[in-house]
């Protein structure tokens, strides 16, 4: 199952402008959600990130496989028109550099939920290789 980038902006309608997901290539609702994002060299982050060294914050990274998480836990239908809350980061480790031309390949398995809170692993790489991972923290609401 595969989302383009409108399909994604129906399930997490407050993130854009700041969408950082360019397709979902694969998902199951409640469970799981894999993505994709281009880093392009005129994102709009590098202007004011380190203008003279592009590399994509660590922050967006972490951001990206948010939104990919949230579009797993909001896709399921009891959680349609809600909003996914991003709740906080464990064990947040970074390995890589990603760079203009990299493309992130993000995933995000929802472990547990407990009520509208939602547990979550995700993991972004580029060519195969681990740039991020962490433990991520979801809150449902309306």
């Amino acid at each position: 199952m595969e989302l383009n980038i409108e399909q994604i902006q129906e399930i997490i309608p407050h993130r854009p402008p700041f969408l950082l997901v360019d397709k979902i290539t694969d998902y199951v609702p409640g469970e799981w959600a894999k993505g994709i994002k281009a880093v392009t060299v005129n994102e709009p982050f590098f202007t004011g990130h380190f203008p003279q060294y592009k590399v994509m914050p660590g922050v967006l990274i972490i951001e990206a496989l948010a939104q990919v998480g949230a579009v797993a836990i909001l896709s399921l239908p009891e959680n349609k028109g809600k909003l996914a809350f991003f709740g906080g980061i464990k064990n947040a480790r970074f390995k890589k550099q990603v760079r203009p031309g990299d493309v992130l390949e993000l995933s995000c398995e929802l472990i547990e939920r407990r009520g509208p809170v939602g547990f979550g692993k995700a993991v972004a790489k580029v060519d195969g290789k681990v740039a991020a991972q962490g433990e991520l923290t979801f809150a449902v609401g309306d």
